[in-house]
């Protein structure tokens, strides 16, 4: 390999995601290891820029002519994958979204290269299931949806650019979250450990923000921090898919 992908930006970054996730006994919030190994990587993550993936910011798009073919709303750019982890870049058009979807045992690191992104974090609460039983919802649920509730609560809802932090979450917390493009294109460098696997229980899930019937307008923000709002699991929104395409920065080898 060339040097200079042996030290490059996105190198380092993908050599410390290996350290920081290849052992599993130690992944952990109570770990001092693992959390050592985190905070590097999240300090290597803040520094990373467009230009040192080769990426060139995309501008706000035209609308497509007529004979043109509808272009994905979202692409992924594959940069490296092992059991351990997952490195890629997403690149949302303008008005772009990726629906509430969640991260089953996994952790994430996103950092925004170009443009701005609102991320709205959930966490599902520690009650039965079955406490939907006798709250209404409207429109009435059928008994099969009521069956993919999650109680749950909105944690957060920020803004993010190449120049303030990062996002971050982990198996209980912050891992169900929708992500916007926020006034034109933008694009995030994306983490995940261990990366998704539907034949070891990782498969992306989608969701529906749900509040009960009986709630009035003007409590909807009380209601929230009360924990009185529900997940429905759906199928993958038809408005939304991810297309692929070339990553042209520095290779990584481990």
């Amino acid at each position: 390999m060339p040097r200079d992908n042996m030290t490059s930006t996105v190198q380092k970054i993908a050599k410390q995601a290996l350290t920081t996730f290849r052992n599993p006994s130690v992944v952990g919030e109570h770990n001092k290891v693992f959390l050592e190994n985190l905070s590097k990587l999240k300090s290597l993550m803040a520094e990373v820029r467009a230009a040192d993936l080769r990426i060139a910011p995309r501008t706000i798009e035209g609308a497509p002519m007529p004979s043109q073919r509808i272009a994905p709303p979202v692409t992924y750019m594959h940069i490296y994958e092992t059991d351990t982890f997952s490195m890629g870049v997403f690149l949302l058009k303008t008005g772009a979204s990726i629906p509430l979807h969640d991260h089953p045992g996994m952790y994430g690191i996103l950092k925004v290269i170009y443009g701005k992104v609102r991320i709205s974090c959930f966490d599902r609460l520690d009650k039965p299931r079955d406490g939907a039983s006798g709250v209404q919802f409207n429109p009435p649920l059928m008994p099969f949806q009521r069956s993919s509730l999650r109680p749950s609560m909105l944690r957060s809802v920020g803004e993010y650019t190449e120049e303030n932090g990062l996002c971050v979450l982990s198996p209980q917390k912050d891992n169900i979250h929708q992500i916007d493009a926020v006034d034109g294109p933008t694009a995030f460098l994306d983490i995940l450990s261990p990366p998704y696997d539907p034949d070891e229980g990782r498969d992306c899930h989608y969701y529906k923000v749900l509040h009960a019937h009986s709630e009035a307008a003007d409590r909807k923000s009380e209601a929230q921090e009360q924990g009185d709002l529900w997940l429905m699991e759906i199928p993958q929104p038809s408005e939304f898919w991810c297309g692929g395409e070339p990553y042209p920065g520095p290779k990584v080898s481990l």
